[in-house]
Formats: C-alpha cells, sequence, structure tokens
C-alpha cells in the first residue's frame, strides 16, 4: 500500500482510537499505527513523539466525542426522569451487545486512572453529566444527590450485565435504572 501524504487529526486520532479499541492500548505502537493509518513511522514520531503522547491524544479525542455526544443527548431529552433514563440508555448504547467489549473498554478507563490530564477530563465528564442528570430531577429535594445515585447506579448496571450478558446491554440498562427510580420513589 502505498504511504500516505497526508491524514488530518481527527482522522489519525480517529484510526490510533480503533486500535485501541480493537486490540487494548498496549496494541497502539507506532509500528502498528503506521500499519493501519498509512503513514510512516517517522511522521507518527513527528506528531507525537512517544507512545505515550499518541495515546493520550487518542483518548483525549474519545473524551472529546464523549463529551459532544452527551451535550447533544442532555439538550434533546425531556426534564424528567424519563429523561434521565433516555440519555444514560442512549450512553449505554456506543457499548454494544457484545460484553467482552464492553470489557476491552475498561482498558481505557485504567489508562484514564493512570493519567491526571485523562482524568480530569474524566473528572470534568462526570460533573457535566451530574448536571444533565440533575436537571431532570430539578423539582426533587436533593437533584444532584439522586443524579449522582443514579450514575452510581447506570455504571453498576453495566458492571453486572458485563457479567451476564443477559440480553441487549440498552434493555438490562433501562431495567435497572427504572428499578432504581421505583426505590427512589417508594
Amino acid at each position: 500500500m502505498p504511504r500516505r501524504r497526508t491524514l488530518s487529526d481527527e482522522q489519525l486520532l480517529a484510526m490510533v482510537l480503533a486500535l485501541i479499541q480493537a486490540e487494548g492500548p498496549d496494541a497502539a505502537t507506532f509500528a502498528a499505527v503506521a500499519k493501519a493509518s498509512g503513514l510512516s513511522g517517522s511522521t507518527l514520531v513527528q506528531r507525537f513523539a512517544t507512545k505515550a503522547a499518541m495515546l493520550r491524544a487518542a483518548l483525549l479525542y474519545a473524551w472529546d466525542r464523549l463529551d459532544a455526544e452527551t451535550a447533544r443527548l442532555a439538550e434533546s431529552i425531556p426534564k424528567t426522569s424519563e429523561g434521565a433514563v433516555a440519555l444514560l440508555v442512549a450512553l449505554s448504547k456506543d457499548y454494544g451487545d457484545n460484553a467482552a467489549a464492553y470489557g476491552e473498554g475498561l482498558l481505557l478507563l485504567r489508562e484514564d486512572f493512570r493519567d491526571p490530564v485523562l482524568r480530569a477530563r474524566g473528572a470534568a465528564w462526570g460533573q457535566a453529566l451530574t448536571a444533565a442528570i440533575a436537571g431532570c430531577f430539578a423539582s426533587a429535594q436533593a437533584p444532584e444527590t439522586i443524579a449522582r445515585l443514579m450514575l452510581a447506579q447506570w455504571q453498576g448496571s453495566l458492571t453486572w450485565w458485563g457479567f451476564s450478558a443477559d440480553g441487549p446491554v440498552a434493555a438490562y440498562v433501562e431495567a435497572e435504572l427504572r428499578r432504581f427510580l421505583a426505590a427512589v420513589k417508594a
């Protein structure tokens, strides 16, 4: 395959992210990315300097995409408990219905925890998501507390789904969030 002369940062980061998602963070070497992208290894070194910098750039790109999708969903949902469920179910669909693929995604979380810049992005996303969910419970007594508890239930339901792979992830998450809301109303 002839070498590409140019590739936008977004195109390249999408390729790096796809490689990471398919094979794990350790697979994102300059050689593997060069092969996938058609760029030379030296071009990649010029762009990123180190493998760690390339991994960080790809994961920051992933955070940018998640931030944008979260904002889009938050603007489009009704500000009700049903809207909160819809937002979290929509965010869950990216995991697909493959528990092993969800597990691979947890390797990305490991990288986010290791890197202070990525950890800060995760914390900022958590604050934005908490605010979006809290907005769905504005008339409740403690909307932010309900939002944080609902987010914990959401993440827990994803983990339990990963163990059981009991049906589609969206259906499992929706059922668990409805169970949570029923308990909160009790």
